[in-house]
């Protein structure tokens, strides 16, 4: 126990040094060059492996969430050899470096086609306030024409405290239909723990579906345009590849803080779209509107080009977080501010480690956690299983955001950080046009992909035996100074901000708006003047009345 104290004392004081003194914000926890399991034995594993019902070149990390001292990870059953795919790291055992991956809550819970008492295939998954860990069993083995369905789709919960599900609900026939992929999960305490709904988005089926805890029953809005792709955002560039995802609707979606009339914002974009959307969760908890809600959805401007996204979540303090898959980065938006470009940030970025940054969270600390996993390369190409392929982020959500235009603390609005792309080399073209989740068969590429040299990123440090640190990075040391609260948090006065841009209310906790002492970039200052003008016109009153 000694040992072990000392060995978190040891990394806090690191994680400190390392977050003031990073060139990069976000600080690498685990990675992975491929996934390992953690088997009862080796002999277990050995004997997995050479039946082929485990083969570690098959297993691709795509979902993170964290809760005490347990990192989840979830890994779909795209291929096969994928012994488990709700898996978790104790983070007592392990600090850093490479861990297995252990099933959660156990092995039997992991096996696939067990459909009444195990999960088949996870994707990402939510932890919420009252300790549930949210889970949605899509029931499938494969990906793209290998793709079988030995179980319905299926909303697991676990109590994290006893570690036993604590119910299992299938979604309806009507929730779903033949194109149906779900991969997202947002979740929505009320009142109490009973008031609780969860949503999800069906990226290829074009819906949402909302579930009430108390109800024990789902229902599906569908056939609404915002839920579709825009047909001009289909193309994409990773990791030196040119690829189409054309077909992709509603994918990333996230929850405001409880607004002042009781109900959340739900954030949503699809994959194949540079634009997000707003409804309030007064019309998704109620079952009556599935049909007759168009005009109850917003439609917010675009975020800039190369800005597709598949993860976004927000915190109680209002500032989103989205992953930007083009730009190798971490976008922000502090949602009492217009979604504009000018008013989107880039927290961080990194060519080599973001490669794909498939999931974004933010925990009950306000700590924000990121897996990359190069996903792209793994469907289309071949991953380089010599090189570290998978990796996990953290950082407190304070200083991730500092000296960003999402951060109103101090440096109000500035620099100008849109979310945008320097212009590149045109990637290597792959072809035919690929699906994601379901491509058609490996194409062959005429070029292969190499990471390029990154800059000196700090990670959090391996820690020995004995406890003691190795290999701290040493990085410029930042100028800014930002108050955080002890835990990472925002240290800020809690006033309700509203903000009617684009006819809905967004409300957060932070500061006032438009300090006048604070620096303004001009082009920043001018949106912000013309914005206020607005507000106090008649004119906004009369146009923008949500």
């Amino acid at each position: 126990m000694y040992a072990q104290a000392i060995k978190n004392i040891l990394l806090l004081l690191l994680l400190g040094v390392s977050l003031t003194q990073a060139a990069y914000k976000l600080q690498e926890r685990y990675s992975w060059n491929q996934l390992d399991f953690a088997f009862p034995s080796e002999r277990l594993k050995e004997q997995a492996i050479a039946t082929g019902d485990y083969i570690p070149q098959n297993a691709l990390p795509v979902g993170v969430e964290h809760f005490g001292n347990r990192l989840f990870v979830t890994v779909p059953r795209w291929r096969d050899g994928i012994p488990a795919t709700l898996t978790y790291i104790n983070m007592d055992h392990s600090l850093t470096g490479s861990p297995e991956l252990i099933p959660y809550p156990d092995w039997r819970s992991n096996t696939a086609g067990d459909c009444a008492n195990s999960i088949t295939t996870a994707y990402r998954i939510k932890v919420d306030e009252c300790g549930r860990l949210w889970v949605l069993d899509t029931g499938t083995v494969g990906i793209g024409n290998t793709t079988t369905n030995p179980c319905p789709y299926a909303v697991n919960v676990f109590d994290l405290t006893t570690n036993t599900r604590i119910r299992r609900y299938e979604l309806r026939s009507d929730d779903t239909n033949p194109n149906t992929f779900i991969a997202n999960i947002a979740v929505d305490i009320g009142k109490s723990c009973d008031d609780a709904f969860a949503y999800f988005s069906d990226e290829l089926g074009y819906g949402l579906i909302a579930y009430s805890w108390e109800q024990n029953k789902s229902w599906r809005f569908s056939a609404h345009s915002y839920f579709f792709p825009d047909p001009l955002r289909g193309d994409y560039n990773i990791a030196g590849l040119n690829f189409q995802w054309g077909e992709e609707g509603i994918f990333g979606i996230a929850l405001s803080p409880i607004r002042s009339d009781g109900y959340r914002t739900l954030y949503f974009s699809p994959l194949a779209s540079h634009r997000q959307f707003a409804v309030s969760t007064r019309i998704l908890r109620d079952e009556s509107r599935t049909e007759d809600s168009y005009h109850e959805f917003i439609a917010l401007d675009e975020r800039g080009s190369n800005a597709h996204t598949t993860a976004r979540v927000m915190s109680d303090d209002g500032v989103e977080l989205f992953n930007l898959i083009d730009q190798n980065a971490i976008g922000c938006w502090h949602s009492s501010m217009p979604y504009t470009p000018q008013f989107h940030g880039i927290v961080d970025r990194d060519d080599v480690g973001l490669v794909f940054p498939a999931d974004v969270k933010i925990d009950e600390h306000k700590n924000v956690w990121v897996l990359s996993d190069r996903m792209p390369v793994f469907l289309l190409s071949d991953l380089d299983y010599s090189d570290v392929n998978f990796r996990i982020y953290t950082a407190p959500l304070g200083a991730l955001i500092e000296n960003t235009v999402c951060d109103l603390r101090n440096n109000a609005y500035g620099p100008s950080n849109a979310v945008s792309l320097p212009k590149q080399q045109p990637p290597a073209v792959v072809t035919p046009i690929y699906k994601p989740y379901r491509p058609p068969q490996k194409p062959q590429l005429s070029t292969s992909w190499t990471p390029s040299s990154p800059p000196p990123r700090t990670y959090l440090p391996a820690v020995s035996a004995a406890g003691v640190g190795v290999g701290v990075g040493q990085s410029p040391v930042s100028s800014v100074s930002v108050s955080t609260s002890a835990n990472g948090g925002l240290d800020v006065p809690k006033a309700y901000v509203f903000n009617q841009h684009n006819g809905i209310n967004y409300e957060t906790s932070g500061p006032h708006l438009f300090p006048t002492h604070q620096p303004q970039a001009p082009q920043q200052r001018e949106a912000l003047k013309s914005y206020v003008n607005a507000r106090q016109s008649g004119w906004w009153h009369h146009h923008h009345q949500g």
